[in-house]
């Protein structure tokens, strides 16, 4: 739904391929990635191929970037146990969570839309993906 004049803020970076085809489709990429090593060799990738409306930032304790907050949208590449308020939080009204929730086996590819009185939900039906770690999501060290 991105027209091409949004803030997203994404969450796990990866390799950035993800990251390149958000920075064409959005005027402003925000992206979040846990692991160093992958921050860092996206964050040059990305320089590399040209895309200049991407920040990479090494991911904190807190889920998301808050200090960038609000987003029109956010996506989070990693499965959620339940909705992680703390994203919902950094969406302005009629933002847009795409993020899957459930189990660290399987999970739903669920949409939330903020708006002022909460939030709507949409399903996109069963998916799988590596689990998302830290406050407000998996305990990475007992998997709670």
């Amino acid at each position: 739904e991105l027209r091409g004049n949004e803030r997203v803020l994404e969450v796990g970076t990866g390799s950035g391929y993800q990251t390149a085809v958000l920075a064409h489709l959005a005027r402003e990429v925000t992206t979040v990635e846990r692991i160093s090593a992958l921050a860092d060799s996206a964050r040059a990738r990305l320089a590399s191929l040209g895309v200049a409306n991407v920040t990479v930032h090494l991911a904190g304790a807190a889920l998301g970037w808050p200090s960038g907050a609000p987003y029109n949208g956010i996506i989070v590449a990693a499965a959620a146990p339940r909705l992680p308020r703390e994203l919902i939080d950094q969406l302005e009204i009629g933002g847009r969570l795409v993020v899957p929730i459930g189990s660290r086996e399987q999970q739903e590819l669920m949409k939330f839309t903020r708006t002022a009185e909460g939030f709507s939900v949409e399903s996109f039906g069963s998916c799988r993906f590596v689990p998302l770690v830290g406050e407000g999501a998996w305990d990475e060290v007992n998997g709670a």
